[in-house]
């Protein structure tokens, strides 16, 4: 009996030195302050039809479970890149009407220095408004 419980320990020990040996590095925001602040710029910025990128990801949930269909999101996920850009992911899963599960992993670039938001996936890319340059290249300045 005492053979069984230490092999129940030892399993469960290896089972958490596996998990922490293969999980992702990523900041925890919550103790970084530079990532909160990166992840806050995400999630505050504008999205397609949606105010926030936050409310947009929380919404297609919500719409998916009105039709009885299941969609899941994940944790938000923040990495420092170098110097004041960072890297913030989601995943997002939907279960299809056959049953069959999509996964979608959402991912953008914060530079917390020019605070600005730039989609690096394609589907963060379909999330995020399109930045209009305020001057194409190469035209005059307006005369006032």
């Amino acid at each position: 009996m005492k053979i069984i419980h230490y092999a129940v320990v030892a399993v469960l020990v290896l089972g958490v030195l596996y998990y922490l040996w293969m999980k992702p590095p990523s900041v925890n925001p919550i103790t970084d302050r530079r990532a909160a602040e990166a992840l806050a710029l995400v999630q505050t910025h504008q999205a397609q039809g949606y105010s926030t990128i936050l409310q947009a990801m929380t919404e297609h949930v919500r719409s998916m479970s009105e039709r009885n269909q299941v969609a899941r999101l994940g944790e938000w996920r923040v990495k420092q890149l170098e110097g004041d850009l960072y890297e913030i992911r989601i995943q997002l899963r939907d279960q299809g009407v056959t049953g069959q599960w999509f996964e979608r992993e959402f991912i953008w670039h914060a530079d917390l220095l020019l605070k600005k938001v730039n989609a690096a996936s394609l589907p963060a890319d379909g999330v995020t408004p399109k930045e209009l340059d305020p001057e194409p290249a190469g035209s005059p300045a307006p005369r006032f």
